[in-house]
């Protein structure tokens, strides 16, 4: 088996004209593509030229009978609260893929079945803690400790939400949110041009695969704290969700989710705010501070902590 790939691989000199895509980004036409860019400098840059022309031409999207996105209509407790945020990317998105080759330089991550550009809940909540500590003052520790993280320590409404890191404290504690994977129809490419000092001119191009602007997108989380941790550690769960929800506000709009975001990349505008909760249908808003208003009615009843 392993020779007759070999005798495959060797003949293969162009990319396949069925891309079958999105899966063709994950294996087939992506490996076709790579191969045939390996033959040398004009094969590469045909490869290229051909690979990014046929991805640009269609949309992707997971198979619709996955139903990968968490139905929180049909929320199990009343304490539990759905939260979507939906967005559209003003700047490129990128992250890179963890493909050990590709007939690009810098391929976006997908998905390694289906091919699909995705973020994973574990970047969502990676980035959506550091703004949070942020929003609790982490930039003006790190002024005053000349960069250093020592002595910092996560107010309890961090821990509360996302919980302790491992290894941090003898007891590890489970924070009370959970975050699903974002998937993105759309795949675009933009060019960094290196100048040579001393010529001032480009030197070689360099491409990145990247989610474009304008490509639309849903930040999904569900708030589910376990039962007496808020009257154990004595949290407000009401100041919890509002710096939460500030957090999220300023990690889309300002700093930005993609690697690159010194150069602007991965900033959106929300178009709109959503939660959900059983027995109390659904709430919405454009705005954070009129969502807000009516999250927080949920909240002081008592229901939602």
């Amino acid at each position: 088996m392993s020779f007759d790939l070999y005798v495959d691989l060797a003949y293969q000199r162009r990319c396949p004209q069925d891309a079958n895509l999105p899966a063709g980004l994950a294996s087939g036409f992506v490996d076709e593509c790579t191969v045939w860019s390996a033959w040398g400098s004009d094969e590469r840059r045909e490869a290229r030229e051909f690979y990014m022309r046929r991805v640009l031409s269609q949309d992707l999207y997971l198979p619709e009978e996955l139903r990968l996105e968490p139905d929180f209509k049909a929320l199990p407790n009343t304490s539990w609260i759905g939260f979507e945020i939906r967005f559209t990317f003003q700047t490129p998105w990128y992250s890179k893929d963890d493909r050990p080759f590709h007939v690009l330089d810098n391929p976006v991550r997908k998905d390694r079945v289906f091919g699909v550009p995705f973020m994973p809940a574990s970047s969502w909540k990676g980035l959506l803690r550091w703004a949070c500590r942020i929003q609790a003052g982490l930039h003006e520790h790190l002024e005053s400790q000349k960069g250093r993280l020592e002595g910092w320590r996560d107010p309890s409404w961090i821990i509360f939400l996302f919980g302790n890191e491992k290894g941090e404290e003898s007891r590890f504690q489970r924070g009370a949110l959970a975050f699903y994977p974002t998937w993105f129809s759309r795949i675009g490419f933009e060019v960094i041009n290196p100048h040579s000092r001393a010529r001032r001119a480009g030197v070689q191009p360099i491409y990145y695969e990247v989610v474009p602007a304008g490509t639309p997108g849903v930040l999904r989380f569900l708030y589910a704290p376990l039962p007496g941790v808020v009257e154990r550690e004595e949290i407000d769960p009401v100041e919890a969700l509002e710096q939460l929800l500030c957090a999220a506000e300023q990690l889309l709009t300002i700093y930005g989710i993609s690697a690159k975001r010194t150069v602007g990349w991965g900033t959106a505008a929300i178009d709109e705010w959503k939660a959900y909760r059983k027995g109390s249908g659904e709430i919405s808003g454009k705005e954070r501070a009129d969502f807000w208003g009516k999250l927080w009615k949920w909240i002081s009843q008592g229901e939602g902590s």
